[in-house]
């Protein structure tokens, strides 16, 4: 009946196909809201105050396969976050956690493939590490506008004040700086960019709770996990409840590392699976990411060498 009243009058066809599109959207958030609040999650104990939790989504969160791995820390005096780098060289994310003896690490954020070093801000122990590559014309990219700020009592995420050199007067001990942020202060960022970076990939996300940091990793680019567009991090971080989120390195840097967990203390699976070994396509230092995954192949091997990691340390 609505339908016949429509015949005619385009502009209220036009109005009326965005709200039932909205409606249509909005009925499946709140339904993979509800797959999420109530999944089944696998815990572990990895140490007090530390949780590892696990849950394999078997088609039913955003229309498809995915697999995600929480590491959920309440900082204290005895838990705290810390940023294991090299200013030069590439390395697995549990090489960085070994030399700081870490009880947990994920990778950190984006870097130069070929000649090593991390293309944004990065500062350990009060000293600046590498400075921010910014583009050509001198304007940042999507993944340095926002930053993880580290102190002894606490950890912030915090958001470029649109001033040059921002970066260099965050106070703070430890500062690395990523993106896009994801959440901040409980809003949900919006990103016009549906495509490329932004549609579904492997992720990894460092999100706070109060007093807890949450390194989630979201496996992908496999037939048994399809990874998530920017968006649907976006809602999975305002799912889990967080105030503020960050995005960090995704794709085949993807790595969540326990100590003492089985594979070598890779949770996830990384995406990357010595993929470039099987291509003609490969050659030394071009981006792993451009290379067409093994969408069969799930195991926990592939952990990709990155310039530097976000790492959990007991005291």
């Amino acid at each position: 009946m609505m339908m016949k009243h429509l015949e005619g009058r385009p502009a209220l066809r036009v109005i009326f196909f965005f709200l039932a599109l909205l409606i249509f959207n909005t009925g499946f958030a709140q339904s993979d809201s509800a797959v999420v609040v109530n999944a089944k999650w696998q815990v572990i104990k990895v140490a007090p105050g530390i949780i590892l939790e696990h849950c394999l989504f078997d088609s039913s969160l955003f229309h498809s396969n995915q697999n995600i791995s929480i590491l959920k820390v309440k900082l204290n005096r005895k838990n705290r976050a810390d940023i294991g780098f090299d200013p030069h060289l590439l390395k697995p994310t549990h090489e960085y956690a070994a030399e700081k003896n870490a009880i947990a690490a994920m990778n950190g954020t984006f870097f130069n493939m070929k000649d090593g070093g991390s293309e944004d801000y990065v500062r350990s122990d009060g000293k600046a590490i590498n400075e921010t590559h910014l583009r050509p014309n001198g304007k940042r990219t999507f993944h340095q506008e926002a930053a993880i700020v580290i102190n002894p009592k606490n950890v912030k995420i915090v958001r470029w004040d649109s001033t040059a050199n921002w970066e260099d007067h965050l106070k703070g001990e430890d500062v690395m700086v990523a993106g896009p942020l994801l959440i901040y202060h409980g809003k949900m960022m919006s990103w016009a960019n549906k495509k490329g970076f932004f549609a579904r990939n492997p992720r990894s996300v460092l999100g706070l709770h109060k007093n807890w940091l949450y390194l989630v990793a979201v496996d992908g680019r496999n037939n048994k996990a399809a990874g998530m567009s920017i968006d649907e991090l976006t809602l999975l971080m305002h799912w889990l409840k967080v105030d503020n989120a960050i995005n960090l390195d995704g794709g085949g840097s993807t790595t969540l590392w326990v100590k003492n967990y089985p594979y070598g203390g890779v949770v996830n699976h990384p995406s990357d699976n010595r993929k470039w070994m099987h291509s003609d396509a490969y050659k030394p230092g071009m981006d792993l990411d451009n290379l067409p995954a093994d969408m069969n192949k799930w195991d926990h091997t592939g952990e990709r060498r990155v310039a530097n990691a976000i790492l959990i340390e007991r005291k």
